[in-house]
């Protein structure tokens, strides 16, 4: 099994949990009661949008020369590992988008509130580092949808009934780890 879809599936399964984007799949199940759609849609949407997080990290790595690039992933995955560490929350209750059904609505407000998302960002960082938009994206789609799935089909109940301090460290470690391996490499004192 390769490196970037192993890393990225378990990087965004545990960032996800507890995340804006989970906690909205929650009220979409609950306003809509049609997890099977609900579950495509945010399917759609995720792929759609870390496609376009994994390409423009393939971009900022062709940019940058790959010793900028390590310092910069460096820095980015330590600074994820400390935003997992603050818990999200829906700014406010979303409202049913009109004249959309529950597949539309669901692709349109998953998308637009993965914009700029820890996992999107963690996407992006991801690409950059291994350079494989195609697992990559596989990994963090599935990661997504590992953590979402039971948010639908079960609701708040499962949502609160995991440990979101524990596995947000544990993320937030993950993180941290990538991070200072990237600096130790920029830095010379490992191989790249």
């Amino acid at each position: 099994m390769n490196n970037a879809f192993l890393v990225s599936t378990g990087v965004v399964a545990l960032g996800e949990i507890g995340d804006k984007t989970q906690l909205l799949a929650v009220v979409l199940a609950a306003r809509y009661h049609r997890p099977g759609l609900i579950c495509l849609g945010i399917l759609i949407a995720t792929l759609a949008n870390h496609l376009l997080a994994g390409a423009v990290g393939l971009v900022v790595a062709d940019l940058l020369n790959p010793t900028t690039l390590e310092w910069v992933l460096g820095v980015s995955f330590v600074l994820m590992a400390g935003w997992l560490l603050i818990p999200d929350k829906l700014d406010e209750d979303p409202k049913p988008l009109r004249g959309l059904g529950v597949l539309s609505t669901t692709i349109v407000m998953f998308f637009l509130a993965e914009m700029g998302d820890k996992t999107q960002i963690a996407t992006m960082a991801l690409a950059a580092r291994y350079d494989s938009i195609a697992m990559v994206v596989a990994g963090s789609t599935l990661g997504l949808m590992l953590a979402d799935m039971p948010a639908v089909y079960f609701g708040a109940k499962a949502a609160t009934r995991l440990p979101l301090k524990l596995v947000h460290g544990i993320a937030a470690a993950l993180f941290a780890g990538i991070g200072l391996l990237s600096l130790a490499s920029a830095a010379g004192l490992i191989g790249a």
